[in-house]
């Protein structure tokens, strides 16, 4: 199925790439192209910031926040609209299961959306008690123009964890999607378009991350970069950015630590294991990776997550049915294979899973659900973000092992803990170097709740009113009144 030719989205019109160049979108399920997108250069990426820098002081700019927040609802509606069609889109480019799309992370999106369109109105400024005859009171302001640059594992949800915080508050935005999974921001861009946005106010500019996500962070027309990534990139970002000052926030990579104490409701626990891994194939920023067990309940509790792996099988990603789905991309079927080989060598018991395989089509980039036992921590997959289904099994003695294990890390994004012990938990999570530590679950969100990371998973939080403090500068105004 060839979806045809799509363009990039700058000063509310669509347009080629002022080279002509494209690009190909490829779904992982069955290894066909399926669309041509722009591929746009440095040139494109100057006209969209200078769109957006027009908006500002446009009809933008000009906007009651209450009616800006009105149009930021209106873009979570119209996605609710048309979220058969989107959810399809997001399934067909990353090859992930049509239910994980079309009633986990697209109403979550639309949910986002509709969120901070809440707080438009809300940002309040205070005045402030100061020596003298003096009034003094700040206001919070937008930063400007904001580059979002996302990843291809969750290709509109993460975009939109971004785009509706930076519009409520009454930033632009020019949103560049990863090159594997443009698709689901394309239609974005359509439906802010439909709701009425004003041109510049959301541009999309698809493309490399060489050529427009380096000319989106050398810009200096661009005030904020949001990424999300891995961290050798967000790395990157940081040192291009210096030589402009802009804001920034780095949501990177991971290697979370899911701990299962022998007190756990162990059944839970493996269910929490393997959601905690194998939802959304193990692409997963805050994927639960390492899995710290007990020494105590080690076989027993391996033997069980084992058994539950081997029934999970990959299928056809637009399938209701299906729970696995197509690894992303070629090129990530083949790092991921690359760790499974290296964890063989290195000593690590492959106890499920670790082959490729298909859905009897002999094409798409599918693999079984992969885990090891006898991990140790000095292993490569103990260390590195695979960002793949493979879960590492590490056993520890006793809580403070426990805990020195699971911060052995250069990461930080999340963590999970099994315990009935209500004291233990709340100790634990307490000492836990991490932005997330789910209790007796794993892998839930809300929009309402802060995520992001410590250590090398970045700085800066998006959800939550703490995400707002990331897209607006204060203003300190004195006023004489001697």
């Amino acid at each position: 199925m060839m979806l045809g030719r799509k363009q990039l989205l700058i000063d509310g019109e669509w347009r080629d790439a002022t080279g002509g160049q494209t690009m190909p979108v490829v779904n992982p399920a069955t290894e066909d192209v399926i669309a041509e997108v722009a591929a746009a250069g440095s040139a494109d990426v100057d006209a969209a910031v200078r769109a957006a820098r027009a908006a500002l002081s446009g009809p933008w700019g000009r906007l009651s926040a209450r009616e800006r927040g009105r149009l930021v609802w209106k873009l979570g509606e119209r996605l609710m609209d048309r979220i058969d069609e989107v959810a399809r889109l997001e399934t067909l480019h990353n090859g992930k299961p049509i239910m994980e799309s079309r009633h986990i992370e697209l109403p979550m999106a639309a949910e986002c959306l509709q969120y901070f369109a809440g707080w438009a109105d809300k940002l309040h400024g205070e005045t402030i008690p100061v020596k003298g005859k003096a009034l003094v009171y700040t206001q919070r302001e937008p930063l400007g123009v904001v580059a979002a640059i996302v990843p291809w594992n969750f290709p509109l949800l993460l975009a939109v964890w971004k785009v509706a915080p930076a519009l409520a508050t009454g930033n632009t935005v020019i949103l560049k999607p990863a090159s594997q999974t443009p698709l689901t921001a394309l239609a974005l861009g359509e439906l802010a378009i439909e709701a009425g946005f004003p041109p510049g106010v959301l541009s999309i500019v698809t493309g490399s991350g060489a050529t427009v996500g380096q000319a989106l962070v050398d810009h200096p027309g661009i005030d904020k970069v949001a990424f999300t990534g891995d961290t050798s990139t967000g790395r990157g970002i940081m040192r291009s950015a210096a030589d402009t000052l802009k804001h920034l926030t780095l949501e990177l990579g991971g290697k979370s630590p899911n701990i299962v104490f022998p007190d756990a409701d162990l059944d839970a626990a493996v269910r929490g294991a393997t959601v905690g891994i194998f939802y959304g194939k193990g692409e997963v920023c805050a994927a639960g990776s390492r899995l710290l067990v007990d020494r105590a309940i080690k076989d027993q509790f391996l033997a069980k997550v084992a058994a539950r792996t081997k029934k999970m099988v990959p299928g056809d990603p637009l399938d209701p049915k299906t729970r696995l789905g197509a690894i992303a991309s070629k090129g990530q079927l083949e790092r991921v294979l690359g760790y499974i080989e290296g964890a063989r060598r290195e000593g690590a018991t492959l106890v499920a899973g670790g082959q490729r395989t298909d859905i009897g089509t002999g094409k798409g980039y599918f693999l079984q659900p992969t885990v090891f036992a006898d991990v140790t921590p000095a292993m490569t997959i103990a260390r590195e973000e695979i960002f793949g289904p493979v879960l590492a099994a590490i056993e520890f003695a006793d809580v403070d092992e426990a805990i020195a294990r699971a911060n052995d890390s250069m990461y930080g994004l999340a963590a999970g803990v099994w315990t009935q012990d209500i004291k233990k938990a709340h100790y634990v999570a307490s000492r836990l170097q991490a932005g997330t530590v789910w209790v007796n679950t794993y892998n839930v969100y809300d929009t309402a709740a802060p995520f992001g990371g410590y250590k090398q998973s970045g700085f800066g939080r998006e959800m939550g009113r703490h995400a707002l403090e990331y897209y607006t500068q204060v203003k300190t105004v004195w006023v004489d009144l001697g």
